[in-house]
This record gives C-alpha cells, structure tokens and sequence, in this order.
C-alpha cells in the first residue's frame, strides 16, 4: 500500500508581540492530527525570547519547540504536553526549503501572529526570508492564507496593506479576543484567537465555546 503524502499547514511566526497566540495554534493543529511545517523569522525569536525567557535555536529547535508549546499563557511551564513529532522546522533563511516553491505539497499557511512589516512585506510580494516567500507561495497557488495580523492602532499604509492582502485572497484576521465565550483566564482569550484561526483554515477544534443565540450563556459555565 502507497503512504500517504505528508500535506502540512506552514505556520510562520512573526516578530509582533502574542508568541503564546502562535503556541495554542500549533497545538490545536497538533491535536487535529495535522502535520506542521514551522518557520519562526529571526524577530520573532527575540520576541519569544522577551515574552516566555524560552530561546529558539536551529541546532535545538525540537526541545525548544517543546518547552515554548508546554508553556501556559500566564508563563507557567509543563501547562501542556504537546506532541511535537510531526513538526518540521525550516530555517527563516533557508530560501531553498520545501514551502518556497509551488510544487511543495501543503494546505495552506498561517502567519501567527503577523507584525506590520510581515504583513506590507507579504502585501507587496517580497521574498526577504522563508516566511515571506511562503506565503508568497500560497497566494499564488490559491491556497488558504492566513494573516493574524497583531499591532494597535493600525496606521493608514497598513489597512492599504490589509485590504490588498483580502483583494489577494488572504484571510485578514486581526488577534482581537471577544468575551462572549466566558473567558475566565488569559489562555481563554488567546485560546479564542487561536480558535478562530483554525476556524478560517477549517481545521475542528475544541478551543472556546462557540455563540448559540442565548445571552449570557457564557457567563453561566
């Protein structure tokens, strides 16, 4: 019998502020049974490295992978025990990986969260790194993108951006939690955002409670 292909989800990690935003993604993917490929873009490090102290090295990318997915929202560690065996990272400078051609097989690309530049950068077809190229990629092959976008206030050259990346076929979700859901903890709300990622790429998942037409029914679990 013929093995399956292996058809992952490229996620790339940018370098605006919500790491643990990215975290719950990669685990709900995880948890759905899909494969991931990841690309984390050299400021994105820093920010993971500001925001959760976990660094993330190409030579121990697995074991720090590991240790950032296990990690809560509120920074307690062992929160999660993430299976991180079908991941597999491609260096941000790498521009001869896999997601950098069109033939590579992949259902589509996240960009979780996705800073100002990310987004003018992808907006206006440039190819400085990995993360770039792949989600160049992606449009140009009718795939699902996704762009969670993460700044405020958002600047005039950057809603022109955002609105070419919809025209472009890009799915343009702004990291904005909603309360609905009874958010009791912070996970909550990144957990929310996250949710609402995998619901644009289609992927099922258990991450918040979904509306129902019945006020308050959030404040009430």
């Amino acid at each position: 019998m013929t093995q399956q292909r292996r058809r992952p989800w490229i996620v790339g990690v940018s370098g605006a502020s919500g790491t643990p935003f990215a975290a719950s993604v990669l685990r709900g993917l995880l948890a759905a049974g899909e494969s991931v490929d990841l690309v984390v873009s050299r400021a994105s490090r820093l920010t993971l490295l500001d925001e959760t102290g976990i660094p993330f090295r190409d030579a121990h990318w697995r074991e720090d992978l590991g240790s950032w997915l296990a990690r809560g929202a509120d920074g307690k560690p062992d929160t999660f025990r993430p299976d991180v065996r079908d991941v597999r990272h491609w260096a941000a400078g790498d521009l001869a990986a896999g997601p950098s051609s069109g033939s590579y097989p992949a259902k589509g690309m996240l960009i979780v969260p996705a800073s100002t530049a990310c987004v003018a950068g992808v907006a206006l077809g440039l190819s400085k790194d990995l993360l770039q190229r792949a989600a160049s990629v992606t449009l140009k092959e009718r795939r699902t993108l996704v762009v969670a976008v993460r700044e405020t206030p958002l600047s005039g050259s950057t809603l022109k951006q955002m609105v070419a990346l919809d025209e472009a076929g890009a799915v343009v979700l702004p990291a904005s939690p909603a309360f609905y859901a009874g958010a009791k903890h912070i996970q909550d709300l990144v957990d929310f955002v996250a949710g609402r990622v995998l619901d644009a790429a289609g992927v099922p998942h258990q991450l918040y409670r979904r509306w129902e037409g019945e006020l308050g029914g959030g404040s009430r679990d």
